[in-house]
Order: C-alpha cells, then sequence, then structure tokens
C-alpha cells in the first residue's frame, strides 16, 4: 500500500468554491448549516469577494487550503486582526476548520493548523485563536495536543 502525497498548502481562489463548501458541510454540524448544491447559492460566492476585498498582503482574511496531490482535502479561514489590545499586537484568528472524512487520521489537520500559525507568526502576529462549538470534544483534545489552551469563555449571538 502506498503512503498517501504529501501535503502542500496555498490560498484558495474563486474556483476553489465548490470544494470549500463540500468542506464545510462534511462535517456534523456542517450539514445544517451550509447549502452544497450545483450551482452554489451567490451567497459563498459573495462572502468569498468580500473577504478578498477586505484582504491585504500584511492582514490576509483569506481560506487556507490542504492539497493532497490535486485534491482539496482541507481549509480554514485566516484573518488577522489588529487591534489596540495587548499593547497592540496583532492577532491571528482561525475559523471553519475542515479536514475531509476520507482523509482524516493522516495528520493533515495538524499539518494545516501548524502552517497557519507560521504564516500567522511570519506576518507578526504574537497570538492564535479561534472558537470551536463546545460540543467538540475531539476538537478540544486535538487543540490541546497542538498546544492551545481554553483560556477564555466565547459567547455568541445570531442576529438574523
Amino acid at each position: 500500500m502506498s503512503e498517501p502525497a504529501a501535503i502542500t498548502f496555498r490560498y484558495a481562489t474563486r474556483e476553489d468554491l465548490p470544494a470549500i463548501v463540500g468542506l464545510l458541510a462534511d462535517d456534523e454540524k456542517g450539514k445544517t448549516r451550509e447549502e452544497f448544491t450545483d450551482p452554489l447559492p451567490d451567497a459563498y460566492t459573495a462572502a468569498f469577494e468580500a473577504m478578498e476585498s477586505q484582504s491585504a498582503d500584511a492582514l490576509p482574511n483569506k481560506y487556507l487550503l490542504a492539497i493532497q496531490g490535486t485534491e482539496i482535502v482541507g481549509c480554514l479561514q485566516l484573518t488577522l486582526i489588529a487591534g489596540l489590545s495587548r499593547r497592540g499586537q496583532l492577532r491571528a484568528q482561525i475559523e471553519g476548520v475542515r479536514i475531509a472524512s476520507r482523509a482524516r487520521g493522516q495528520k493533515i489537520g495538524e499539518k494545516l493548523i501548524m502552517e497557519s500559525v507560521s504564516i500567522s507568526k511570519s506576518l507578526g502576529a504574537t497570538l492564535v485563536q479561534f472558537t470551536t462549538d463546545k460540543t467538540r470534544k475531539d476538537a478540544h483534545r486535538f487543540y490541546e495536543r497542538l498546544g492551545f489552551v481554553a483560556s477564555h469563555e466565547g459567547m455568541k449571538m445570531q442576529i438574523s
């Protein structure tokens, strides 16, 4: 049996939207949150274009993709946020982490997270943060294993 292809990383383009939405929907919670149809709803293209318009080299707001061979097997949204707290430290926000169900167990998630940390550090971020649903106990153990600490209690309010 051959070893899986190496993992490479790149930022997403508009053409990657179906694969990204497919990954977002390939998840227990995403099944109810996403609309993975062909064609995709226009809202996904509008959101991607909004992210691109907010993105700069120094402060990206982009989807980072994990590629195995020619297949997109993982993604996350990486946003760098300038702010005044913590003496003006730049922070990185990670959202929407997904690994294709068929590719789990190959440490792709670990490599994707560590790549995003490396990118963040290279751009001057001193803190990486994210939220994860309280019910995702396996995800909590995964992030703790990578060195993340559950130091804050996150809150959200659905407003529409």
